[in-house]
């Protein structure tokens, strides 16, 4: 946990799960850069008492720093008999992201705010019906953010304050482009400490068309009981234009099962593998679980439209398999990821496979496709006593461990 310094005094902050060999913090200079901004803006500082809206606020400092200032506020402080009539000032944190949620919530438990200081909403949520200031932690997909300003700008005005940040390698030409087009006129502030931050006036003839989220395209002819049918991808989704080649390796690679069995798709993505798992096996009960938002959305909307409506499926948001009751799946398929945000670490993946382990039973096996290079098999070796390669290419491999 480290002390990120605001102008409304010291908070404590820390990513979640929190490990203190993380090298990484819950913020960065993009935060700190916006933060100051609203204090400092010249003209005088941003006046927040209105609906306030973060959206993309990676492990909620921006929230849980917000929330503080909210708290110092007048309006904050006034007795109850003479604010009846006032709205309580909480900012509205909409994030795809089940652990930023959990690190917020964390944060301002931390940082002594209680939990309905800031009201957290999810990427699928409908949006508040007005916003007043907007507030952008720019994400690593376009996509997403494509999508969410689509989903927001209804619900903007004239006068709305919108002011996006993000590190100078995350706002590219295609962003403000991108604000400029769905919003309004968009311009960018100095670099200050490799953080930028970008300044739009939502303006009613802006022409935006209507939001090109989600997609969906057709899965190819070699790739097992799924061939031939339609995905669907909400934007930020992994492999949002076509099937990637380390999940196509995988799909061709899964055996014919018959009869009741909980299979748990871990780290879903939009869903293939858990349809997969569940059109092979009629018996099959197919829990999917991730921790985006987009992604729980899209494996159920390519769910529903392929595997039939008796078909039995849970869509779950969680850490993993952190709070799945142990002993109780027969097969879990995994596709794990190597990054988080700008760090890459097989940290996720280590989680993933120790996480499923404890979930199986006595003979459940986990299948895990990633890069050749990654060398899961070292891992799962060590975390199992045991694992196949079921088969490879130049570069993905599929495996497989026995919980003995």
């Amino acid at each position: 946990m480290d002390r990120m310094t605001t102008a409304r005094g010291d908070l404590d902050l820390a990513r979640f799960p929190q490990d203190p060999r993380d090298p990484l913090r819950a913020w960065d200079a993009a935060d700190e850069y916006l933060l100051r901004h609203l204090d400092e803006r010249e003209g005088g500082p941003v006046d927040l008492s209105g609906s306030l809206v973060v959206l993309g606020d990676r492990w909620g400092a921006l929230a849980t720093a917000l929330a503080t200032a909210l708290t110092t506020t007048p309006a904050a402080r006034r007795p109850v008999h003479e604010s009846i009539h006032q709205p309580i000032l909480r900012p509205v944190q909409i994030s795809d992201s089940f652990l930023g949620q959990q690190a917020t919530r964390a944060n301002l438990e931390r940082n002594g705010l209680d939990a309905d200081a800031v009201r957290l909403h999810t990427t699928r949520d409908a949006p508040p019906d007005r916003i007043d200031v907007l507030l952008v932690r720019v994400p690593k997909s376009l996509a997403l953010l494509e999508d969410q300003l689509h989903r927001l700008a209804p619900h903007v005005h004239e006068g709305t304050v919108v002011v996006g940040t993000g590190m100078v390698t995350e706002i590219h030409t295609s962003t403000l482009t991108l604000f400029e087009r769905v919003l309004g006129p968009t311009r960018t502030s100095l670099a200050v400490r490799k953080a930028r931050l970008i300044f739009c006036s939502p303006g009613p003839e802006v022409s935006r068309g209507a939001n090109p989220w989600p997609r969906s395209y057709a899965l190819p002819a070699d790739v097992g009981v799924v061939s031939g049918l339609t995905v669907v991808n909400h934007a930020g989704v992994f492999s949002a234009e076509r099937l990637d080649a380390g999940t196509r390796l995988l799909l061709r690679s899964l055996p014919a099962r018959t009869g009741p069995e909980h299979v748990v798709d871990l780290g879903c993505g939009n869903g293939v593998v858990g349809l997969a798992a569940a059109l092979s096996n009629g018996e099959a009960e197919v829990t999917f679980i991730d921790e985006s938002y987009q992604a729980l959305a899209s494996a159920e909307a390519t769910f529903r439209a392929n595997a039939g409506a008796q078909a039995a499926a849970r869509f779950v948001a969680a850490d993993g398999l952190a709070d799945f009751p142990p002993g109780t799946a027969d097969l879990v398929l995994n596709n794990p990821p190597f990054h988080t945000h700008r760090g890459r670490t097989d940290a996720t993946a280590w989680r993933m496979f120790n996480g499923s382990r404890a979930a199986l039973r006595r003979g459940g096996e986990l299948w895990v496709v990633g890069n050749r290079h990654l060398g899961y098999h070292v891992k799962l070796r060590r975390l199992f006593g045991n694992c196949e390669v079921v088969a490879s290419d130049p570069k993905f491999v599929v495996l497989r461990a026995v919980k003995r």
